[in-house]
């Protein structure tokens, strides 16, 4: 799932993204202020469940229905490989955390893994067993619906875990779900998780050449936060630097084996909120982390 306001202002919001707000309900004020790992929680999983059918709407197509696509620039791991060669998946239990409509679980089982796609969002995860219905697209995964922060497995269920801009940008406790992500590892089992890269946090989120000129710091940890006129958030994203990501890796138990920060191909035409092509050539828009377990 990818989104990412940055700026407490309505241009923040990425206009991909918005939704026209019933006549009585009050547009959310943006601020900058703490949240909790219980409030960021919470704000989640009812802003997605208001949004799932627009994100689907207005990006299902560049998703796909069984496409396995890192962030904006559209990276594919059948590309990269970040997970392993393709043909070694065939027989792995994978988990997919933040999934979404399952797109990139769907993916894998047509490689023959067993994945399990896993989601805050219970609208997220009926638009995949409408892709299911829909379409002809691979195997079906497996779906549960849960907080990334307390994963429903046993101790070593997994040989795989990955999260294409899903759940780690939204969680205030890091270091806690990728613990959790570590437990529910097999020794020797792969992490890869992709977020929007930290130094896009300095910047405007708007993809054209205002968005090209630093407006906060960089080093400013405070979460971006939309409250309703009673104070409570509804949505909620959390910013931690390239270093802080390091540190949250090796803190967790992982060892960190690459950091990819994927260039902006020529091919993609596209503007997906503030990330575009003229932004994509300039500056990184998303980072993706390798980990290993011991």
């Amino acid at each position: 799932m990818i989104q990412h306001p940055q700026d407490p202002t309505d241009s923040a919001r990425p206009a991909a993204l918005r939704e026209p707000l019933p006549a009585d309900e009050l547009e959310p004020e943006a601020t900058r202020r703490v949240a909790d790992a219980t409030e960021s929680s919470r704000a989640s999983r009812s802003w997605w469940d208001r949004n799932a059918d627009e994100y689907q709407s207005e990006h299902g197509s560049f998703l796909g229905d069984d496409r396995f696509v890192w962030g904006p620039e559209g990276l594919d791991e059948a590309e990269a490989g970040l997970l392993g060669p393709a043909a070694e998946l065939k027989g792995l239990d994978v988990l997919e955390i933040g999934a979404g409509a399952a797109q990139c679980s769907r993916w894998l089982a047509a490689r023959g893994a067993r994945p399990v796609a896993l989601d805050l969002s219970h609208r997220q995860l009926q638009h995949a067993l409408r892709i299911e219905a829909e379409s002809a697209a691979g195997g079906a995964p497996a779906l549960v619906q849960a907080d990334a922060g307390a994963l429903p497995f046993h101790d070593g269920s997994f040989d795989l875990a990955c999260s294409a801009y899903g759940a780690v940008p939204f969680v205030a406790d890091p270091v806690g779900v990728f613990s959790e992500v570590r437990r529910v590892l097999r020794p020797g089992g792969r992490w890869v998780f992709s977020v929007t890269h930290p130094i896009r946090w300095a910047f405007p989120d708007e993809p054209g050449p205002e968005g090209l000129s630093i407006s906060a710091s960089y080093f400013d940890r405070t979460p971006y936060v939309e409250q309703d006129e009673q104070g409570r958030a509804v949505y909620v994203e959390h910013h931690r630097t390239i270093g802080d990501r390091v540190r949250d890796v090796v803190a967790s138990g992982f060892r960190l084996v690459d950091l990819v920060e994927p260039e902006w191909p020529a091919w993609n035409a596209q503007e997906w909120g503030g990330w575009s092509p003229l932004r994509g050539s300039l500056i990184p828009g998303t980072a993706i982390f390798v980990c290993e377990r011991d």
